[in-house]
């Protein structure tokens, strides 16, 4: 028993937890997870937005549930009962956005029920959840899902921004720009098309990996 409470003592508290979740932790640039959603709906910054924040209320509420019940479920049903929950709440999300923002509803498509099969809401039941109190549960959530929405939204703002010229639908960037007869400027339809996802992505990773990687260097620099 003693050893059990001293594991737990181990574990993150809630402010560590949810920092976690921005950067360090962050469940797409540093994980790899959810790629459906982060590759599918980050052409414009308000599908991004929109999908960051139905994953984050179903993430919130299901890591709620699952923090609450944490003593009352059997291990070999932890997987069903999460499923269960998941379900539950994506099911809410879903029905909300059909209701008030049907536009984006039907933009968004089949990926708002694919947020029960997201291995970040999942996960986070299973590596935080299931193991501390709400409250460590709960900020978990908020820092995963924050560092769900600052990714998708990075990718959202270059890809938009560059393939369409507007930002949440107002135009910042002209069409073309033409000097001459010489064509300077022109939206880059291949960023709002898979091939765009995956380079933006990928430099994103690479920036934040460069980042971390001087982070260590300095550190190990300045002992």
């Amino acid at each position: 028993m003693s050893e059990t409470n001293s594991a737990s003592t181990q574990l993150p508290g809630a402010g560590r937890r949810f920092l976690n979740g921005l950067l360090p932790e962050n469940p797409t640039l540093r994980q790899l997870l959810g790629m459906c959603p982060t590759l599918a709906v980050t052409n414009t910054l308000a599908g991004a937005v929109t999908m960051a924040g139905a994953t984050t209320f179903v993430l919130v509420m299901s890591n709620c549930v699952t923090s609450l019940l944490r003593n009352l479920i059997k291990p070999h049903m932890r997987i069903l009962v999460y499923t269960l929950t998941i379900a539950a709440f994506v099911t809410i999300a879903d029905r909300f956005l059909a209701a008030f923002l049907p536009t984006m509803s039907e933009k968004l498509g089949p990926y708002v029920p694919l947020i029960v099969v997201n291995c970040i809401i999942i996960s986070r039941a299973e590596i935080c959840a299931s193991r501390q109190g709400p409250g460590v549960a709960i900020a978990d959530a908020l820092g995963m899902g924050g560092g769900f929405l600052l990714t998708l939204s990075a990718m959202g703002v270059i890809r938009e921004v560059i393939g369409f010229g507007t930002l949440f639908g107002l135009r910042v960037l002209p069409e073309q720009v033409t000097v001459g007869g010489v064509v300077m400027w022109k939206a880059w339809t291949i960023m709002i098309l898979p091939p765009g996802a995956f380079l933006t992505l990928g430099v994103l990773i690479g920036v934040v990996n460069w980042v971390q990687m001087k982070k260590k260097a300095r550190q190990s620099g300045g002992q």
